[in-house]
């Protein structure tokens, strides 16, 4: 198959609304576990109400007749969302994955035009904290250098772009089923974790 060309962005941005959607729903699924993380380590929020609005979604890709009010979905993620004060890196990581689907709401709700763009940000930027957090790297250089580097960060890269060309082609049921197999990872975030 021939590479198509033009740059990531642009590619993400050349495909169609429903195109974009399956691609953030991936991006959804691979960063779910780090919420799942979240309320195993806190016991606050509640993993099985992001699934079940990532599986409306998935649903409303599948069912183009689906009838499915995602404003009222939009409301019951922003209660799902970490309150706490608390900064720490897994309530971050959480942050990230409500930020992410409810970008992707926002765009099933027919607002958002740049919604794919900020869900590959958070799920990059997410990967890049992680690095960060563990190198532990004063000289900013270097530390950009070991980023760039760095195995978790190559494979993000590579998740990214392979969901990206499955979202290129026809997306039909099993394409569909395919893409969101892709995105659940074998249960495996992008941060290299999983909740039990």
């Amino acid at each position: 198959m021939s590479q198509p060309t033009g740059g990531f962005h642009q590619r993400l941005q050349a495909l169609s609304p429903r195109q974009q959607q399956a691609f953030m729903a991936a991006l959804c699924e691979r960063l779910l576990p780090n919420y799942g993380l979240y309320a195993q380590t806190t016991g606050e929020g509640n993993p099985a109400g992001l699934r079940a609005i990532l599986d409306l979604v998935w649903e409303q890709l599948a069912v183009k007749e689906a009838r499915i009010d995602f404003d009222r979905q939009a409301e019951k993620l922003a209660e799902l969302e970490p309150t706490a004060t608390d900064d720490s890196f897994g309530v971050r990581r959480a942050v990230e994955a409500v930020v992410a689907l409810s970008a992707l709401l926002d765009t099933l709700r027919g607002e958002a035009p740049d919604a794919v763009l900020e869900v590959s940000r958070v799920s990059k930027g997410g990967v890049r904290a992680f690095i960060e957090l563990t190198e532990g790297e004063e000289d900013a250089q270097r530390l950009a250098v070991r980023i760039r580097e760095h195995p978790l960060m190559a494979d993000e890269i590579d998740f990214q772009d392979a969901v990206l060309e499955a979202a290129e082609e026809s997306l039909d049921r099993e394409a569909l089923k395919a893409l969101r197999r892709l995105g659940c990872n074998e249960g495996v975030s992008n941060l290299g974790l999983e909740a039990g």
